[in-house]
C-alpha cells in the first residue's frame, strides 16, 4: 500500500469530478490524501466524510465573472491575493509530505502541492485537461483562437515543472508537438461509474446546464426552442412552460444525461465528455473571455459530434436548427475512444508498487 497526496484546482466541477473517479479506484488498495479549494472542496468534502479518504481545503485560483463574462480585472487581482499567499501554502504542503512521506504525488492543475513535492523530492504526476494549450499542435485554430492559445500558454506553463508524467484527459486529440509525442500520454475523458453504466435512452428532452449569472437570454433561447428542457446551474425553481429547473444531483444528473435527446451547455471539457461518451450531441455555449472553452467548441464542431453558438447570442432558432441535426451528429460520436479511465489508471499505477486489491470498490454515484 502506498500513500497518495492529490490536488486539484477548485473552479467548476470537473476537476473534482476527475480526481473522484481516480481516487475511487486507487483507494481500493492506496491511502489517498486530497488537497482541494473552492467548488472542489465544497463537492469532495462530504463524499468522503467518514471515510479513509481525508479531504484538506487549501486556497485555490479562480476565475471571477460579472454577468456570464470573465472578469479579467478581478480574475487577476483574485490571483495576485493568492501568489501573496502561495509560499505560506506551500511550506505548509512541504511539511504535511514530509511528516506523512506519501510516494506519490498527483495534480489536476493545482500549483502549490507539486512545488512542495519538488522539495521534498518526490515525484509526481499532471493529470489534467490544461495542458493541451502547451503540448498539443493547434495550429488548425482559426487565427484568433491560435492567438488565444499562445497567450495562455505560458500561464499553464508556469503552474508547475518536473513533473514524470503529463496525462492530458480530453474528448478531443489534436497532435502533439513533435517534441511531446513521446512524453505525453493523450486519454478520453474520466467517466464517473454513473456515467459508465447509465442505460442510454431518448427521452424526449434536452439536458441544459449553465453556471449561475448568466444572461437571461439563454432561458429565452431555451424557452423559444420549442423542445421540453431540465435546465440544471440555476437550482430549483417553479417550471417555466416546457422548463423544468432541476437541483444539481449526484444521482439525478447522470440518469438525465444518459436519458436525454441532446445537450446545450457551456463547453467545459468534462461534461461535453461525458455527454458524447452517452452519445449524446452537444451545443457548446463558450462563456465569454473563456478562451479555453472556445477551443474546446471548435475542437467539438470540427469533430462533426455536435456545434457551438456564443453564449451570449444563443437564440431558440439556434437550439432548434442544431435539433434538426441531432441524427448527423450522433453517428460520428466514437464512446470507445472517449473512455479515459483505463488507460490513465494504467499509467498511475506503473509508478505505484503492484498491490492486489483487498477492498471491494467504494460505491460512487
Amino acid at each position: 500500500m502506498a500513500r497518495i497526496f492529490y490536488s486539484m484546482a477548485g473552479e467548476g466541477r470537473g476537476h473534482a469530478v476527475r480526481v473522484r473517479v481516480i481516487v475511487d479506484e486507487l483507494r481500493r488498495d492506496h491511502q489517498i490524501t486530497l488537497f482541494a479549494p473552492g467548488d472542489a472542496y465544497q463537492l469532495l468534502a462530504p463524499v468522503y466524510a467518514g471515510t479513509d479518504v481525508v479531504v484538506h481545503q487549501i486556497p485555490g485560483l479562480y476565475f471571477s465573472y460579472t454577468r456570464g463574462r470573465v472578469n479579467f480585472l478581478q480574475t487577476t487581482l483574485n490571483a495576485g491575493k493568492y501568489v501573496w499567499q502561495m509560499p505560506r501554502l506551500i511550506s505548509r504542503l512541504e511539511r504535511a509530505i514530509r511528516e506523512q512521506q506519501p510516494q506519490l504525488v498527483i495534480t489536476d492543475f493545482e500549483p502549490a502541492l507539486p512545488r512542495a513535492a519538488q522539495r521534498c523530492g518526490v515525484p509526481f504526476i499532471s493529470l489534467n485537461h490544461q495542458h493541451f494549450l502547451v503540448t498539443n499542435d493547434l495550429s488548425s485554430l482559426p487565427w484568433q483562437l491560435r492567438c488565444s492559445a499562445l497567450w495562455m500558454d505560458p500561464i499553464v506553463r508556469s503552474y508547475y515543472s518536473g513533473q514524470v508524467e503529463t496525462i492530458i484527459s480530453s474528448f478531443y486529440f489534436p497532435p502533439l508537438k513533435p517534441w511531446y509525442k513521446n512524453v505525453v500520454k493523450q486519454i478520453g475523458v474520466l467517466l464517473r461509474p454513473s456515467i459508465l453504466r447509465a442505460a442510454r435512452q431518448r427521452g424526449g428532452f434536452i439536458l441544459a446546464y449553465i453556471r449561475k449569472g448568466v444572461f437571461t437570454s439563454v432561458i429565452e433561447a431555451l424557452r423559444g426552442c420549442g423542445r421540453r428542457v431540465k435546465l440544471y446551474g440555476f437550482g430549483r425553481r417553479p417550471r417555466e412552460g416546457q422548463i423544468e429547473f432541476c437541483e444539481i444531483d449526484e444521482s439525478q444528473f447522470p440518469a438525465d444525461l444518459a436519458a436525454c435527446e441532446a445537450v446545450v451547455s457551456t463547453a467545459g471539457n468534462q461534461l461535453v465528455g461525458e455527454a458524447l461518451y452517452l452519445e449524446k450531441p452537444v451545443l457548446a455555449m463558450p462563456e465569454a473571455n473563456n478562451f479555453e472553452q472556445y477551443i474546446n467548441a471548435h475542437f467539438l464542431k470540427d469533430s462533426g459530434m455536435g456545434d457551438w453558438v456564443e453564449l451570449e447570442r444563443v437564440t431558440g432558432r439556434d437550439v432548434a436548427a442544431f435539433m434538426e441535426r441531432r441524427d448527423e451528429f450522433v453517428a460520428r460520436i466514437d464512446p470507445a475512444r472517449l473512455n479515459g479511465n483505463p488507460r490513465a489508471l494504467e499509467i498511475l499505477r506503473s509508478h505505484l508498487p503492484p498491490c492486489p486489491s483487498s477492498r471491494p470498490a467504494a460505491a460512487v454515484v
